[in-house]
């Protein structure tokens, strides 16, 4: 049995979750936030980085209106979640213009940050651990 107490001693873990699944799938939509929110709540500075189909998950209206499974949570109730629990959110800005999403005015107001691939390389190196979805 795994003693969840061995993964709190590191004050210093770095998650990335790259999250390139979006609305045509959204039953794989709910599970990065929720599993940021644990690693946050476990002091584990965590980042999902959104390209591909994943940037329409951060387009003003979709998650709103879009849910994992029937009859559970919105996405945008998860987003939210994980941004209280202190998740960053990357949207990767290459993807934008191929989904016609507005950088400036398209956005949900939850995105941290818009930024270039360089910046997730950068994220990639300096991790623990990458999960992809």
């Amino acid at each position: 049995m795994v003693d969840a107490d061995q993964y709190l001693d590191n004050d210093e873990q770095t998650v990335v979750i790259l999250m390139t699944s979006g609305p045509s799938t959204p039953n794989r939509c709910a599970t990065p936030f929720y599993l940021g929110s644990i690693f946050a709540a476990m002091d584990v500075e965590v980042h999902i980085f959104f390209t591909m189909e994943g940037v329409r998950l951060m387009e003003r209206g979709v998650a709103e209106g879009l849910r994992a499974m029937e009859g559970g949570k919105r996405i945008i109730e998860f987003i939210r979640d994980a941004k209280r629990a202190g998740v960053t959110l990357h949207v990767c800005q290459p993807a934008l213009p191929g989904y016609r999403i507005d950088e400036a005015s398209g956005l949900i107001e939850e995105v941290d940050r818009v930024a270039r691939a360089s910046e997730l390389a950068d994220l990639v190196l300096r991790c623990d651990k990458v999960i992809s979805f």
